[in-house]
């Protein structure tokens, strides 16, 4: 049963990140019934740490803590923070003897930076996942998953995805009900659909640069609603189909038919956010055709349903 959590607080922590974990695990809830637990931030000599927001903060011990604890937790730090030696061995330790480990957001780099993330499942926010996977080979980065757990090891992706994760912890260690209770006096669902291709900045789509193909490329923008085959663009290249299927493959890195459903993904997503259009319109204008054609490639694509992707982006969509 988790019963104590050690943080690891280093130089430039993120302090939402920090006070997630803190509000989880570090909040005496018992009076209501929620379970209590030992909660201590730990920097490496025990001083006090600056946050990236540019404050300090003074944590309650050294590593001391972190050798003991039930769960070790590793908020979000700056990518190019250096990470002392006796850290590394810690966290180390830790995963050796059996303790939970738990990284939010870019936490995860320091977890990969001890050699924990090799052969092991992970993640960490959108933004990183390529760097995260470049550094570290073995690791098998999940680009799309808002947390992983592999064995002990949970990772999270950005922010509050952290929030799901602890959840996600809570729920494993003391139930459902417990996890759903606690949710509930955060004003946080206690589960979030799909993944972290819905929070993904989608661009207005463009033509990519393809020097062959770039005047077709521009007519596809401009008539997505189209019912459009590789033969109709094969003649307006002024090519055969299957010399354009390998033209086409060799300038955008994939066939037509799959840039093509990216393309109107990304429409569907700007349309479902800026306008009021029925699902079944979106389908319509991006060139689904219907909205269960839509429902498919869309689902796929951003790991959400065109529905719970508006009602997430509900207020973005009517803001300003």
């Amino acid at each position: 049963m988790l019963r104590s959590v050690a943080v690891l607080a280093l130089d430039q922590v993120a302090p939402f990140e920090l006070g997630v974990l803190a509000e989880v695990f570090g909040t005496d809830r018992t009076a209501d019934g929620f379970p209590a637990y030992r909660f201590q931030v730990c920097s490496p000599d025990g001083a006090p740490v600056r946050t990236s927001s540019g404050f300090h903060l003074t944590p309650h011990a050294d590593l001391g803590p972190v050798d003991e604890a039930d769960l070790v937790a590793i908020p979000a730090h700056s990518q190019g923070t250096a990470v002392p030696g006796p850290v590394l061995d810690a966290l180390r330790r830790a995963d050796a003897r059996g303790a939970h480990l738990f990284s939010v957001c870019s936490g995860a780099f320091l977890l990969g930076e001890a050699g924990l993330l090799d052969d092991r499942e992970c993640t960490t926010h959108w933004r990183y996942v390529d760097e995260l996977q470049r550094r570290h080979p073995r690791a098998r980065v999940r680009c799309n998953s808002l947390y992983v757990q592999d064995g002990r090891l949970l990772t999270s992706a950005g922010t509050a995805a952290g929030i799901d994760a602890c959840l996600h912890l809570i729920r494993q260690e003391h139930g459902s009900a417990t996890a759903t209770r606690l949710a509930r006096r955060m004003v946080v669902p206690p589960h979030r659909d799909g993944g972290q291709s819905q929070y993904v900045e989608a661009p207005i789509p463009k033509a990519p640069e393809a020097p062959t193909l770039e005047p077709v490329l521009e007519w596809l923008m401009g008539h997505l609603d189209r019912t459009i085959t590789v033969e109709e663009l094969a003649a307006r290249a002024g090519m055969a189909p299957r010399t354009f299927a390998r033209r086409f493959r060799a300038e955008t890195g994939t066939t037509p038919h799959d840039w093509l459903t990216n393309q109107r993904v990304l429409l569907a997503r700007r349309l479902l956010e800026e306008t009021p259009l029925s699902v079944e319109a979106v389908a319509d204008q991006s060139g689904f055709g219907d909205a269960a054609a839509l429902r498919h490639h869309f689902s796929r694509r951003v790991g959400a349903t065109p529905h719970s992707y508006r009602t997430t982006f509900r207020d973005r969509a009517h803001s300003g």
